[in-house]
């Protein structure tokens, strides 16, 4: 079976955001997502009182795959954190003069020109920052609000990580660069060894999980059980508003370009993956639980598939 790549809207705050920061000379956003590992895995971050589940690799760092996806893509830029508020907002001030510039994480349910931000929610967001004119940002919101504004001081609260559970406050990028030009299958290529080290859970991160935290197929099992006793509000909402979405998205993007450089057999199990995420939005959001557990044990298994299949074809290409 032939798989159909997706263009559309959706949660790719990151890849959208990197996107924008580059300008003309960015790859394509699936390009980019791929560059980051994420579609290579899924974890149970077992957090006290509320386990996050994500469909990406087990340890994954957004902040820690910006800097492989830069160097994948032959870029680079520069860091910047903010001491405290007063001295992140002057360093933006100064940095937004020579460019957009890429911040993040940021509370997205304190971004209020977002119709249903009401506050905190443990949703990590980016966005690019294009100007601060009389106390108030202007920005390109990549969940939809292109030239979105916001007063200034809400705009430092929502920069605040305090709810989000990773990344520090007053995280910024900017003066980005190009180092090396690339094709994007180049870049496929050159960012094939970071995700053969996720899959196989030999990435930076994999270690500093919480106690009690699964990956891939356990974690597949872990969720088939939460939800065989009750799948909390807050636990379906999360899926069905955006792990699911953002989980089927990069997943049919890592198989677009996989399939792009030759690794066939993997494009094809992560097409496999990718419409079995998918699947699950139905039978989530209609609380038809049943359906959505047979679903998640078919899933399980095809990541050690990806697994035998990526190193098999990553040896072959070792040695042409």
């Amino acid at each position: 079976m032939g798989f159909t790549p997706y263009v559309g809207s959706g949660p790719y705050c990151y890849a959208n955001s990197f996107a924008t920061v580059l300008g003309a000379k960015a790859p394509s956003t699936a390009v980019i997502e791929f560059a980051t590992s994420s579609a290579f895995g899924m974890e149970v971050i077992n957090v006290p009182k509320s386990p996050l589940i994500f469909f990406d690799p087990y340890g994954w760092d957004p902040l820690r795959s910006f800097d492989d996806a830069l160097e994948a893509m032959g870029w680079r830029c520069t860091e910047i954190i903010g001491k405290d508020e007063q001295n992140a907002l002057s360093s933006l001030k100064s940095a937004v003069q020579n460019g957009p510039v890429f911040v993040g994480p940021v509370e997205m349910g304190l971004l209020k020109h977002q119709p249903n931000a009401r506050g905190p929610i443990g949703a990590d967001h980016y966005a690019v920052i294009l100007g601060i004119n009389n106390d108030i940002v202007e920005m390109h919101d990549p969940h939809g609000y292109p030239y979105a504004t916001l007063p200034v001081q809400e705009f430092m609260a929502a920069w605040k990580t305090d709810s989000l559970g990773y990344g520090k406050s007053y995280t910024m990028r900017t003066d980005f660069k190009q180092t090396k030009v690339l094709t994007e299958e180049d870049v496929i290529r050159r960012s094939i060894p970071n995700a053969l080290k996720h899959i196989t859970l030999q990435a930076a991160g994999v270690d500093e999980m919480p106690p009690g935290s699964t990956a891939n197929e356990a974690a597949t099992k872990w969720l088939c059980n939460r939800i065989e006793v009750g799948l909390p509000t807050e636990m379906r909402a999360h899926l069905v508003y955006f792990a699911v979405q953002v989980g089927a998205r990069r997943s049919i993007d890592a198989a677009s370009c996989l399939s792009r450089v030759g690794f066939a057999e993997s494009a094809t199990v992560m097409d496999k993956i990718a419409r079995a995420i998918g699947a699950l939005q139905y039978p989530l959001t209609h609380k038809n639980d049943e359906a959505a557990v047979a679903i998640l044990q078919r899933l399980g298994p095809m990541y050690d598939e990806l697994r035998s299949v990526l190193e098999a074809e990553v040896k072959e290409n070792a040695t042409v």
